[in-house]
């Protein structure tokens, strides 16, 4: 069971390492990297390459780790015991299975994908140290142990908002997604847009490249963005002589692609203005 990449996804030569030596060690795979660098699509990819189901785990602000184990409906108990529903008596109907008991339960190898886990509260990580370490878990209220019957492949992401505790990386193996270079990103356009031509494509990732290393920048736009851009370009059935601009037009065509806030947009406003003065 190797992971070598796929047709639909550009996956360096340290990426397809990082995720078969998380197989092979039977380790959770923590995948950093910015928003929009292909962490989420990257379990998508793993799970199609290697033919294995996949079980998302999206986390929230408001996730309990608890919730990818079992929730218990007392609630509902109760109403039907004063309802006289045959069912409360069997404590298990009130119990809902959670993505991890879903992966543990499989009938085959699954790949787990646990998306964004810095987006819950700081304890989230240390709450599933011991479920994702010897892959099973206690049900207190039927007195039942759940065991992982095949050892799912877990993939984590996180978008670096905050720290993770150390315990909870030293049983993960780690792995940053660098922001593609031109070669990389000119094969991931390639994956999405076939044929482009090559001076538009050339042109436009000069100016996405120029953008992302603007001093001042509040938020750098990333690789999904960059494939909305071109999307864009292409229906407007633009060129590279459309794209070109001289330091007076500091904004490239349809930069609201690329730029997501009035800060941003107005740093180039000011350097344009800045240009045109010194003209």
């Amino acid at each position: 069971m190797k992971f070598n990449g796929t047709d639909s996804y550009v996956a360096t030569d340290d990426l397809k390492v990082a995720v078969n030596a998380a197989v092979t060690l039977e380790r959770p795979l923590l995948v950093k990297g910015e928003p929009g660098t292909g962490k989420t699509e990257l379990a998508r990819q793993v799970s199609g390459a290697l033919g294995l189901p996949m079980i998302e785990w999206h986390i929230k602000s408001t996730t309990r780790a608890q919730q990818g184990l079992y929730e218990y409906d007392a609630v509902s108990r109760l109403r039907d015991s004063q309802l006289g529903d045959e069912r409360v008596h069997d404590v298990a109907n009130y119990i809902k299975r959670g993505k991890l008991w879903e992966a543990f339960a499989a009938p085959g190898k699954v790949v787990l994908l646990i998306d964004e886990i810095d987006k819950a509260d700081i304890e989230f990580p240390n709450d599933l140290l011991q479920e994702l370490d010897r892959m099973e878990f206690h049900v207190y209220e039927t007195g039942e142990t759940v065991r992982a019957v095949n050892r799912p492949i877990v993939i984590i992401t996180s978008n670096n908002e905050k720290e993770l505790p150390d315990a909870f990386l030293r049983r993960c193996f780690f792995h940053y997604i660098r922001f593609p270079d031109m070669e990389t990103m000119k094969q991931i356009v390639e994956v999405h847009f076939p044929g482009i031509k090559q001076s538009l494509l050339t042109t436009a990732l000069t100016q996405f490249y120029e953008i992302r290393d603007q001093q001042g920048l509040k938020k750098r736009p990333s690789t999904s963005e960059v494939l909305d851009w071109l999307k864009l370009l292409l229906a407007e059935d633009l060129d590279a002589d459309d794209l070109r601009r001289d330091s007076a037009e500091a904004l490239p065509r349809l930069h609201g692609a690329l730029l997501k806030n009035e800060q941003d947009v107005h740093l180039f406003e000011r350097l344009a203005f800045m240009a045109r003065r010194q003209r």
